[in-house]
């Protein structure tokens, strides 16, 4: 007598848990569930991941010239250090405060360890973490979204290598965290493993994004149409409510703190959301980016200078994508990446809109992959990889001659134009005047802590540290007119300040800001570092006729 075994049905793999199904052409490679298993796509991203820190760090400190928006956010994480509040001055609602708030956290034990290093040059240094995190997502994100590992290779280069993203991720700018929470949702909406979780995730790390630069609030549909895409059928309403309801959610804290402090509308005596969101949506524009004299024709050309290739051939990659989407799998997979560059591209092209030179850092990761999808793409339909068992084998050695000959092509022309953009962002020292001006004021002003200066942000906190009183003493020249808890102290004007440090932005300012002109024109240089309309120029007040209170 024979027995059988009962025969097991397997059991039923939960539709959030399926793995997804190869979205590649054919031929192409579909990607590991999990890349921490495979050792070429760690070998592969640690290698450009060395590459990309090493260029960035190197001369970091010195290149490019320190902004005043670096010097103003690092000065608001510093007051949070401090527990001095939200900001170094009157707290208002120009930018959601959690993006200095991670500085703070990002900046907290060198400041601990030593103070005087707390300045805008030295703290570029913790950029380097956020861009080595934003550039592993891009591959992560490649690889996801269904690119070989060549070509998640090729956006990652693109993103951290740029001559363009070289000079804009080593600033302190609010734009390079909110992107690298931004790529973190998109990683997370694309996972292949379809956890309910990762899309709650999602919408969490793009509320978290939103509230580091609200300006992200606009790329927000392109997340969710990866989402859509990398949801399973079954359980995809549940997905993208919950990814909406946790990004809502979080995204509503901000209204909500204002209500609670009783600063959402306008009223007398205390700042509010209102009105800074009225300013932000009526501030003057900067004319049309294709209306040559313009200021946003300007800030373009800016860009154009650094690099050509990322922002023009990522930007032509995702018009093609996108009017391709319909029968072309490199077109679907990259949906998302792609929707978010139209989007931000038609924000760019609004007739009269405010332009400023850090929006394009929001661009940049998905222009690199969008780029990379459109080689990876134009690769295949070379090479034709999988169409016929029975072509010729000269046939099949011209294909691959055409594909090294575009891919030779393409790196004598790219290779020669980032060198020399590499090569200026790791030997020009295009800070060496701010460096002397911030010395000279250390050691050449008798007493510093009686001494009141007008300076830009850039160099408020090396001010701070050599003794000047924060806020009254060294003085934001901004504050100087526009800040009423500073112009009440100063019953003179412009006589109560005793120096102004006129670097090429408090010069352009100046103009708008009555104090700040006044005590310009009724000041003499003392010290010059620098030369031409980069120039620092410490100035000053004739003490003749400057007076009043200290």
């Amino acid at each position: 007598m024979t027995s059988t075994l009962p025969a097991v049905t397997a059991p039923k793999v939960p539709a959030q848990r399926r793995p997804v199904p190869a979205t590649g052409s054919p031929g192409r490679a579909t990607p590991p569930s999990r890349l921490r298993s495979s050792r070429s796509d760690l070998l592969l991203c640690g290698v450009l991941l060395v590459a990309i820190l090493v260029v960035q760090g190197w001369n970091i400190a010195d290149y490019p010239t320190l902004s005043d928006d670096e010097g103003t956010y690092l000065a608001q994480a510093w007051a949070v250090q401090e527990g001095k509040g939200l900001a170094h001055y009157t707290y208002w609602y120009d930018h959601p405060p959690l993006g200095w708030i991670q500085l703070a956290v990002l900046t907290w034990i060198p400041a601990m360890l030593s103070p005087e290093s707390m300045t805008v040059g030295t703290m570029r240094a913790v950029m380097l973490l956020i861009s080595g995190i934003s550039a592993v997502l891009v591959y992560v994100l490649g690889r996801r979204l269904a690119l070989p590992r060549w070509a998640a290779g090729l956006g990652m280069a693109l993103f951290g290598l740029s001559p363009l993203s070289v000079v804009l991720q080593r600033e302190i700018f609010l734009d390079n965290l909110a992107v690298m929470w931004t790529l973190l949702a998109f990683t997370l909406a694309a996972s292949p493993s379809r956890h309910l979780w990762h899309h709650f995730g999602a919408g969490m790390a793009a509320a978290t994004a939103v509230l580091t630069k609200e300006t992200m609030l606009v790329v927000l549909p392109a997340l969710f149409v990866t989402a859509w895409r990398h949801s399973h059928k079954d359980t995809r309403k549940f997905a993208l409510t919950g990814a909406v309801t946790a990004c809502a959610l979080i995204g509503f804290s901000y209204p909500l703190f204002a209500l609670l402090k009783g600063e959402l509308l306008p009223g007398s005596g205390h700042v509010s959301l209102w009105d800074g969101v009225t300013y932000q949506m009526t501030r003057p524009g900067s004319g049309f980016i294709l209306d040559q004299g313009s200021g946003s024709w300007g800030v373009l050309q800016s860009w154009l200078y650094y690099d050509r290739i990322l922002p023009l051939g990522g930007l032509a990659g995702a018009l093609l994508l996108l009017a391709t989407w319909r029968w072309s799998v490199t077109a679907r997979a990259l949906a998302g990446p792609a929707l978010a560059v139209a989007i931000l591209a038609a924000l760019a092209l609004r007739p009269n809109g405010y332009l400023p030179a850090m929006y394009v850092i929001q661009a940049l990761p998905f222009l690199a992959l969008v780029l990379a999808g459109g080689v990876a793409s134009v690769a295949h339909a070379v090479l034709r990889r999988g169409r016929s068992s029975t072509e010729r084998p000269m046939a099949v050695r011209a294909r691959y001659a055409i594909a090294a000959a575009l891919a030779l092509a393409a790196c004598v022309y790219v290779v020669p134009r980032w060198y020399d953009g590499a090569r200026t962002a790791v030997t020009t020292d295009a800070n060496a005047p701010y460096e002397a001006a911030s010395r000279w004021m250390a050691d050449e002003v008798p007493d510093p802590a009686r001494t009141r200066v007008l300076v830009d942000d850039a160099m408020w906190l090396d001010l701070v540290h050599a003794g000047y009183r924060p806020g009254l003493g060294v003085i934001w020249f901004y504050k100087a007119d526009l800040d009423p808890a500073v112009t009440k102290t100063m019953p003179d004007g412009w006589r109560d300040i005793d120096y102004v440090v006129a670097s090429p932005t408090v010069r352009r300012d100046a103009k708008d800001l009555p104090n700040v002109k006044a005590a310009i024109e009724h000041s003499a240089p003392v010290a010059v570092f620098g030369e031409g309309e980069d120039r620092i120029e410490i100035r000053k007040v004739d003490t003749e006729t400057a007076g009043g209170a200290r």
